[in-house]
């Protein structure tokens, strides 16, 4: 529909004011208020200065070179110029007809295809997902969710930590005191494995000669010594166990491929720099000075690529993974989603790559960041001992309060369920809500987390949407109808206004997830079908269904098939299971 309207507004204003508005975007966009119509054209305002015109004038110029009476009513200028335009409802019945009979509901697939990369979750080795980890992971997964339907050939990455100083470290505190776990496959927990690195980090601090011995160590597995090679292998295998009951909870799908797979590559990132003639060596060190950082006296401020001791810095890594997705994965869109304290790291990577011609023109580097998760009191969310909360706690926790919230209301309506329903019900919508709460921010902010409101029945919640689903399979269950049979050559009839509102916005989708594409906010699909929702039980609230006449009833079924199929759609799209009853 958009796309529609914005080829046309651009061919009348090529035909209107020629040479004068060559490339001009139309700016055709959604209405802001249904009073003013279903779309608006702005561009009048935004020519007024080029065309030395009034910007009213400009748009009944516009209007009357545009061809829109097929489908349009006829169009208004309001205000200072702006094209109200209206969308007849008969032109509207068609569209729904046709999204409906389409298998992706009218979300079109982009023009050309091509590699984009998405880094996301990235856990440490040795260390136990904790609610930092969430926003990554869930952030990452909807947004490659979203550019996989669109058509995009899509990589996952998780750019695990296992490397550096501090596996050195671990393994040498280790084989002094719990020689066993290197030795022996699940020999420890991950939990113990935990308290063992922090311990090994106590020692290292105030333990000169164990500092020594862990660089030592370092070492040892920088030249392939095949017991530290093997005692590390053993740790990220451990690790890698943990980290798959979370995904495997979440339905995330990632390739891992962590810094020390870009270790051989490392050296000739200094290379590249020294030969782009951009690197500098300070106080023994090699780096690159930035344009736009200075530190706190004002100074340029460098990165490092290469420490006094030969060692190298995240930063490097990063370069090198930068450089091998480019050349090695073709990727023309690379994706980074991690939380904001990282944006100045980025931006300095990105500057240095560019510097160093790792960048071609067509390829596009971006960092999606994200605010923290804190408490309902506004601080950072911790146990009560101060811990940072582990991730699987906070799931398990959100599916037990689920199951207690579920018993309570079947024990009020009595009714009898199976164990295991309960415990679908429970899971699905646990982790439902945890997913949609925090895809439902805008991930630019913070947001306090609150079980209460996130399990909530009404509101901009996952039990709201998945309840809106339930209800049309009730419908379909009531009335002994087979959705997936309906004639799709049923005459769509709009005739009431909520339900022509209703076929409006299932209209929207392909605009919404575009929107999505190109801005990385999950959260306008989580307002779209909050928004999608509360029309449809606004049509089921006023509009009879199984008691309307058969035209009129079978009509009314697609437009609340179509709602069930583009709320299932949209939910998946944020990683979120549907239920048929709850």
């Amino acid at each position: 529909m958009i796309d529609n309207l914005r080829n046309l507004f651009t061919l009348a204003l090529n035909q209107a004011f020629g040479d004068n508005v060559s490339n001009i975007d139309p700016l055709v966009v959604p209405a802001s208020n249904p009073k003013f119509g279903d779309y608006q054209c702005n561009v009048a305002l935004s020519l007024a200065k080029t065309l030395k015109q009034p910007p009213r004038s400009i748009a009944q110029t516009i209007i009357n070179n545009v061809k829109l009476d097929d489908f349009c009513e006829p169009l208004a200028i309001a205000g200072a110029g702006f094209i109200n335009i209206k969308i007849k409802p008969e032109y509207i019945a068609q569209q729904i007809k046709l999204v409906y009979q389409e298998d992706h509901l009218g979300v079109t697939k982009v023009d050309e295809s091509y590699p984009v990369i998405v880094d996301f979750s990235s856990p440490n080795i040795a260390k136990e997902m904790h609610v930092g980890h969430l926003r990554s992971t869930i952030i990452g997964d909807s947004i490659a969710r979203i550019l996989e339907l669109r058509g995009y050939d899509v990589l996952r990455l998780n750019h695990v930590g296992d490397w550096g100083t501090q596996f050195g470290m671990l393994i040498n505190y280790l084989r002094t005191e719990k020689p066993e776990v290197l030795t022996t496959a699940n020999a420890v927990e991950i939990g113990d494995l935990v308290t063992l690195y922090k311990q090994a980090k106590i020692k290292f601090d105030q333990d000169l000669e164990f500092q020594e011995q862990a660089r030592q160590e370092v070492v040892k597995l920088q030249s392939k010594d095949s017991e530290s090679i093997k005692a590390w292998q053993l740790l990220c295998e451990q690790s890698r166990r943990e980290f798959e009951i979370i995904y495997q909870l979440l339905d995330i799908k990632l390739t891992e491929r962590g810094e020390s797979f870009y270790n051989p590559f490392l050296p000739e990132v200094i290379t590249d720099l020294e030969t782009a003639n951009i690197l500098t060596e300070d106080q023994g060190a090699k780096c690159v000075f930035l344009d736009g950082f200075v530190n706190k006296e004002g100074n340029p401020l460098p990165l490092i690529v290469q420490k006094s001791d030969g060692g190298y810095n995240y930063a490097t890594t990063d370069l090198a993974a930068l450089k091998y997705r480019i050349n090695q994965d073709k990727a023309r869109r690379i994706i980074y989603v991690t939380d904001a304290g990282q944006s100045n790291h980025f931006a300095q990577v990105f500057q240095v790559a560019k510097k160093a011609n790792f960048v071609p023109e067509n390829v596009d580097l971006v960092h999606v960041p994200f605010g923290l998760v804190l408490a309902e009191d506004g601080k950072k969310i911790k146990t009560r001992s101060g811990e940072t909360i582990r991730l699987k706690d906070l799931l398990d926790e959100a599916v037990n309060r689920a199951k207690l919230d579920l018993k309570n209301r079947l024990e009020t309506e009595g009714r009898n369920e199976t164990e295991d329903f309960i415990n679908l019900v429970s899971k699905i919508v646990g982790l439902s809500a945890v997913k949609y709460a925090d895809l439902s921010q805008n991930r630019t902010t913070d947001y306090k987390f609150s079980y209460d409101k996130m399990l909530a029945l009404q509101g901009n919640t996952a039990p709201y949407l998945l309840y809106v689903y339930v209800r049309v399979q009730g419908i379909s269950r009531k009335g002994n109808i087979d959705l997936n049979n309906l004639n799709s050559d049923t005459p769509i009839l709009l005739t009431e206004e909520s339900e022509l509102v209703l076929a409006k916005h299932l209209l929207q989708l392909d605009f919404v997830i575009k929107e999505v594409e190109k801005d990385l906010l999950p959260n306008r699909l989580c307002l779209y079908l909050f928004e999608l929702s509360q029309k449809f039980n606004q049509f089921y609230d006023q509009c009879p269904i199984l008691q309307a006449e058969e035209n009129l009833k079978l009509s009314r079924l697609i437009l609340a098939d179509l709602t069930a199929k583009i709320i299932k759609l949209g939910l998946s799209l944020l990683g979120i299971s549907v239920l048929e009853r709850m």
